[in-house]
């Protein structure tokens, strides 16, 4: 059994982390689990213009914030899973695959996932034209025709941010009008590269290897109509419905509603005392970062009361106080590019405290051409080389003699007996993908990420060679989980090799692959495989291969 806590708060989304400030605030001992990306949905949005007191954001530096507080008022973040939860006794356990924790009260923040709406060719074509991050995805539609499938806020504010990559783009909306608020449909209304069709839905979609055709039909008239792409050429399809609670973790253990949203009352808390709910995941009238962040205040002050009501029942000891260190390898932030510089000062110390604890010496060795991308990459190592003597850069101008016919320039992450680990990147791994390389180097070195006996089992099991090309872009939210997944199993099996591309510098590879989402791994240059995993996930896939 790990350690005991007050409130695990199950969640890093903003309802979490809210939860997490005022829980940590009140002295109590709190562990924040997240299994992807602290951030959650809201750090795929470009730009926040309605959070009361700031007057534009984006939802990554917002969250960033949020994080950064809770940190300092004590609470700790572990990227964890959790399976499981047993609340059946007075101490909760909450499991997790990097241990069981135990905990008086929970605050589940478990937030939602991209609906999908279940229409012909949506996942033959998933990857291949359709999409639902216009954020991740709105720049490989450049110059192209993309509908956007939806009528709420979603849909009219990615319509109006996809414009700046797509030639047209036609919102296809089931009523007759918007449903989110007027001050955000009149920018849809209004761009001069959008047309709107209502009271209209999307019945197939098609084409051959790339998505060429689609179908719709007018719910009012039962006209059907179609749009098919110009010879050769493709288009775009951006499902944005709404959400899908992610509840499976506590069907048949608290109440939901026919949709399977959390019921909770005024103050938050679920059916069962000690356990509450906020943001997305809950029953709610309006889903936005403002009432998420409202949801999580109020559950932890709740929870509050119930915990101090425990103690007293029980005759437990108050806890001593003390202010938790802050673990950088949890979720470093992004990097921001400052002049002759690749990290910032802040990232700089907390990536000297990470390398520290590394168990042995690594090598990145940079394999580079005569490219400005190959000198850029060598300031970037010089830059991160320098902030530890368990880091080393070594710089090769020469072609990669093991493999002739790779591409250059590559960071290549060596062990201290100098044979590759199975993990390189090509390209900087700046945005977010700066968290992925470093936790990669962290993998390689060791510790490394907790991997649970079962997982550690079925790597050692896989027989065949595994060559993966992960193709990412830098503004992918979602590209982290999958690198970092793919990296892990590498560092754990000499046969396996987790190569990441950033797409922005190898488009051939996007023409070849015919790639138009990411994150998209290509297993042995014959298995393709589009969205996040986790390594459970990945190794479902690999274990096929």
């Amino acid at each position: 059994m790990n350690e005991f806590y007050d409130v695990v708060i199950i969640g890093a989304g903003p309802a979490g982390l809210s939860a997490a400030i005022y829980a940590a605030r009140a002295r109590f001992k709190v562990l924040v689990l997240e299994k992807e990306k602290l951030g959650g949905q809201i750090t795929i949005t470009s730009e926040i213009v309605n959070y009361p007191g700031i007057d534009r954001i984006d939802g990554d530096e917002l969250t960033e914030r949020m994080r950064k507080q809770a940190e300092n008022f004590g609470a700790e973040f572990k990227m964890a899973r959790v399976s499981d939860l047993d609340l059946s006794q007075e101490f909760r356990i909450v499991k997790t695959d990097k241990g069981d924790f135990k905990t008086i009260g929970i605050v589940l923040a478990l937030g939602a996932n991209p609906r999908t709406l279940g229409f012909q060719g949506e996942q033959e074509y998933k990857g291949r034209g359709v999409a639902y991050c216009a954020t991740c995805d709105g720049e490989f539609f450049t110059g192209m025709d993309v509908f956007v499938i939806g009528g709420g806020f979603a849909a009219a504010e990615e319509a109006v941010f996809l414009t700046k990559y797509a030639k047209k783009v036609t919102i296809i909306v089931r009523e007759d009008d918007f449903t989110c608020a007027a001050t955000v449909a009149d920018k849809a209304k209004e761009h001069e590269k959008i047309e709107i069709q209502y009271h209209t839905e999307i019945i197939e979609a098609a084409g051959d290897s790339l998505l060429r055709k689609a179908r719709f039909k007018n719910r009012h008239t039962g006209e059907i109509w179609n749009y098919e792409s110009l010879a050769g050429e493709t288009f775009g399809i951006f499902v944005f419905a709404g959400y899908v609670p992610d509840t499976g973790i506590i069907k048949g253990k608290l109440s939901l509603d026919p949709q399977g949203y959390l019921l909770t009352d005024k103050d938050q808390m679920t059916d069962v005392p000690g356990v509450y709910g906020a943001g997305d995941v809950c029953v709610k009238n309006l889903r936005q970062v403002v009432t998420a962040v409202s949801d999580g205040a109020v559950a932890a002050t709740s929870l509050e009361k119930y915990v101090a009501e425990v103690y007293e029942r029980l005759a437990l000891k108050p806890r001593e106080w003390e202010k938790v260190k802050k673990e950088p390898l949890v979720e470093a932030s992004n990097p921001e590019r400052e002049i002759d510089s690749f990290i910032t000062p802040e990232i700089k110390e907390q990536l000297k405290e990470l390398f520290g604890k590394f168990r042995s010496k690594i090598t990145i060795k940079a394999l580079l051409d005569q490219s400005q991308l190959a000198d850029e990459m060598e300031g970037f190592l010089k830059e991160l080389s320098r902030l530890s003597d368990r880091v080393e850069g070594v710089v090769s101008r020469e072609s990669d003699q093991t493999k002739p016919n790779e591409n250059l320039p590559a960071l290549c992450v060596l062990r201290e007996d100098g044979t590759e680990c199975g993990i390189r990147f090509y390209g900087i791994p700046g945005g977010h993908e700066f968290n992925s390389f470093i936790i990669g180097l962290y993998n390689a070195a060791g510790p490394g990420q907790t991997l649970s006996p079962e997982e550690l089992k079925r790597i050692k099991k896989l027989k065949k060679p595994l060559d993966i090309k992960i193709a990412v872009s830098l503004s992918c939210t979602m590209c982290p989980t999958t690198v970092m997944s793919a990296g892990r199993i590498a560092t754990e099996h000499e046969k396996v090799n987790a190569w990441t591309y950033d797409l922005a510098y190898y488009p051939e590879l996007k023409e070849r692959y015919q790639i138009m989402s990411v994150p998209c791994m290509i297993i042995n240059e014959k298995t393709i495989e589009f969205g996040k995993k986790s390594v459970e996930e990945l190794l479902t896939i690999l274990e096929t291969i």
